[in-house]
């Protein structure tokens, strides 16, 4: 398990390209047979990626965490990025198809990853807070999840936006995860930009063909900085930065959340002359 300490904007500024993806960027997560995790201290969030192939990848306990099991005090959410995959949690299994999604309560003892295909093997990506209330295990299908529509072709930010889990289709302590799809045509994604200084969010950017990439849009709104982000690599996005994107082509990304205000619609706009 990679730890990564929290940041401020005031040490952030001085960052060179080097370090800004050292501390922000998270590469390497799909490996394939490993569960690769990274905990970052920006609201002890845990993310990470799991490709299982002949033999299911289980999460364990961590020493970052000083706990008994992953799950003694978190709650987790797995998307499936791609494949077919089952996990497999205090013995009750839930099978993951494309932009399907399992959430687990805090207090799941028991975590297997496992695909459905070797050859084919599922990608999993997961998202863990810590949480002091116990809810019970649910599985979300894309198909159950109403999609809301965004953006406009003269901007070039068609999207099409689904909640996951954000109180309403999953209730959860503090996690919110959803994602969000852009249309053919379309690059732009959360444009203007927010911030939510109650909150950690953290985007995976997925969909992406082998030679496109996203400029990923971070830092604070005056003084803004940059990371190039591939295929399924994910950017932690401190609750003092603003997060957008553009892509060379359209793509999906992943959004998930933690912090003290469990309020989705909690954002602090940007106003696009604020921009720097």
């Amino acid at each position: 398990m990679d730890v990564r300490f929290a940041t401020n904007p005031d040490d952030a500024r001085h960052y060179g390209t080097d370090e800004l993806r050292r501390r922000y960027l998270v590469q390497g997560m799909f490996t394939p047979g490993e569960l690769r995790l990274t905990y970052s201290h920006q609201d002890r969030v845990v993310l990470g990626g799991a490709v299982p192939l002949a033999e299911p990848l289980r999460l364990g306990a961590y020493d970052p965490l000083r706990t008994a099991y992953f799950a003694e005090r978190r709650e987790l959410a797995v998307f499936c990025t791609g494949g077919r995959g089952t996990v497999t949690a205090d013995g009750a299994e839930f099978d993951l198809g494309p932009r399907d999604l399992v959430y687990l309560g805090m207090g799941t003892r028991e975590i297997a990853l496992s695909s459905a295909d070797p050859a084919d093997p599922a990608r999993l990506y997961l998202f863990s807070t810590p949480a002091h209330q116990a809810h019970p295990a649910v599985l979300v299908r894309e198909s159950d999840v109403e999609g809301v529509e965004l953006g406009s072709p003269d901007n070039a930010n068609v999207r099409t936006l689904r909640k996951y889990v954000d109180g309403t289709t999953v209730r959860s302590c503090q996690l919110m995860m959803g994602y969000t799809a852009l249309a053919p045509g379309s690059v732009w994604n959360t444009m203007p930009a927010h911030t939510h200084v109650r909150r950690t969010e953290c985007y995976l950017y997925f969909d992406l063909g082998p030679d496109d990439r996203v400029l990923h849009l971070m830092g604070r709104p005056e003084e803004s900085r940059h990371l190039v982000v591939a295929d399924r690599e994910a950017v932690i996005s401190p609750s003092w930065s603003m997060h957008s994107g553009a892509g060379t082509a359209n793509y999906s990304f992943v959004w998930a959340m933690a912090g003290e205000n469990y309020d989705f619609a909690d954002m602090d706009h940007v106003a696009m002359d604020e921009l720097r």
